[in-house]
């Protein structure tokens, strides 16, 4: 089956379409926004505020509804703060949820999902334990990076849509102290987390565990069409993140911290703190500096997430039997293979011939950026071009069997894009991210960043041809 992309979004009219309220009161809490000293607006995402019918507002409306988070018209008031539970590097966590975010509004986007607009430093909630609730503005633009690239590479992941300034100090022990602080917000499909689920079997509460499974179905997967919805979510679900896992290590990314809190029902990737995109195949390149067994690199980012919609399976327990989720978690690594072999071969610009026939094919390009000779990216962009690139880099018995495998291969994108004219690929590697944020902290120089976005999103065109 051949990989499609997320479809180019479109305008749309402004459609507020509130649900999450008719899960009662036990899913979340209301709160209300932090008053900040100031609000600059850093970046609101022109691609896709029209999907929701918002490119009509003015840098003043848009600072009173993403700064100030004013309600949006018959939107939610006050927002709220979802409860959840959550497994931190394998520890159960009782004591979570969204410490400093909120569910801001839910509204309909251009092809009727019912999308979430959520938040990050928007200040502290019943969950923010003895945190401040707020964001770094370093964090931010690191998001608005992560997010960029991972949809242009073909991850399904939430969209940064809005970064406001918000002119406070911020001091964190990780990184230099006092920083500037932000507030951004997020445009996803869910807002819902696997640890929702965690959080409704830890407390027994199986009439909300139904509704939940309902809502997710209803308004995320075309409602229930068997007689146990809670094993019909789970495989929805189980062939959502089996996508994700192989789109994530087709692209190289590292996302740092899979945590079940980390993901959602939808299958999209959210939430980046210590990304990073592994400049080489490298199974043990590891992105959060705090990740000291490894537990999250590159290579088990797949059995991370396996672990994680085991710990879904055993919270959906509480209104199912087990043997239907037991089946479909079994089925989870055939479900990657396959998915990676489709991501894999989008990414080449070949054509995919089931997962079977295009095993000797996966395993010479693995085998090949095994030696490390060629950066992942360059690799893509090469091997993208032509079936015989001009590199030496690409010479030697380890990339024979490539060689073999791809030179019949039916090629399935156009290279008349100048993307294809360029010297080297489009990449995001840890060392232009702080470039780009150094900039941005000694100088206040924001164009390096948009001229990152623009290099990015052309990548995403010739990508998509």
């Amino acid at each position: 089956m051949p990989y499609k992309p997320q479809s180019e979004p479109k305008t749309s009219p402004y459609n507020a379409d509130v649900k999450i309220t008719d899960l009662g009161e036990k899913i979340g809490d209301p709160v209300k926004a932090a008053n900040y000293p100031k609000h600059i607006l850093r970046f609101r995402n022109d691609r896709w505020e029209g999907s929701v019918g918002l490119a009509s507002l003015s840098s003043d409306e848009w600072i009173d509804h993403f700064g100030k988070f004013n309600p949006l018209p018959e939107n939610l008031d006050p927002p709220l703060a979802l409860r959840y539970h959550g497994h931190q590097f394998r520890n159960y966590n009782p004591d979570i949820g969204d410490g400093r975010g909120f569910l801001f509004a839910q509204l309909r986007d251009h092809e009727n999902r019912l999308m979430d607009l959520g938040t990050k430093g928007s200040g502290t909630t019943p969950w923010s334990r003895e945190g401040d609730g707020k964001l770094t503005l370093k964090g931010a633009v690191r998001e608005i990076l992560a997010t960029e690239m991972l949809e242009a590479l073909g991850v399904d992941t939430s969209k940064t849509f809005s970064v406001v300034e918000t002119g406070e100090d911020l001091h964190r022990g990780d990184e230099p102290s006092p920083t500037r602080s932000a507030v951004m917000t997020r445009l996803s499909h869910s807002h819902i987390r696997f640890g929702s689920f965690q959080r409704i079997a830890f407390e027994q509460n199986e009439e909300l565990m139904h509704q939940l499974v309902d809502y997710c179905l209803r308004h995320f997967y075309g409602g229930s069409k068997t007689d146990n919805p809670a094993a019909e979510l789970f495989g929805h679900v189980t062939e959502k993140v089996a996508r994700l896992a192989g789109a994530y290590m087709t692209s190289g990314f590292v996302h740092g911290v899979l945590n079940t809190d980390n993901m959602n029902v939808t299958g999209e990737s959210f939430d980046y703190g210590p990304w990073r995109f592994t400049p080489y195949w490298e199974p043990g390149f590891t992105a959060a500096y705090f990740d000291h067994q490894g537990l999250y690199c590159f290579a088990r980012q797949p059995e991370a997430l396996h672990w994680n919609l085991a710990q879904l399976a055993s919270s959906l327990r509480l209104i199912s039997d087990s043997g239907p989720l037991v089946s479909t978690l079994e089925s989870f690594p055939r479900a990657y293979g396959e998915a990676f072999t489709e991501h894999f071969c989008w990414r080449l610009g070949v054509e995919s011939e089931g997962f079977e026939t295009d095993k000797p094919l996966i395993v010479a390009a693995e085998k090949a950026l095994a030696t490390k000779t060629s950066k992942i990216d360059n690799f893509f962009y090469d091997w993208g071009r032509s079936s015989e690139p001009d590199a030496k880099s690409y010479s030697g018995e380890e990339y024979d069997g490539l060689h073999s495998e791809i030179k019949d291969r039916t090629r399935t994108r156009s290279l008349d894009h100048e993307y294809w004219d360029q010297d080297s690929p489009c990449s995001m590697h840890i060392e232009e991210v702080e470039s780009i944020w150094a900039a941005i902290a000694d100088n206040d120089d924001w164009q390096p960043l948009m001229e990152k976005i623009s290099s990015i999103r052309n990548m995403a065109q010739a990508l998509r041809i």
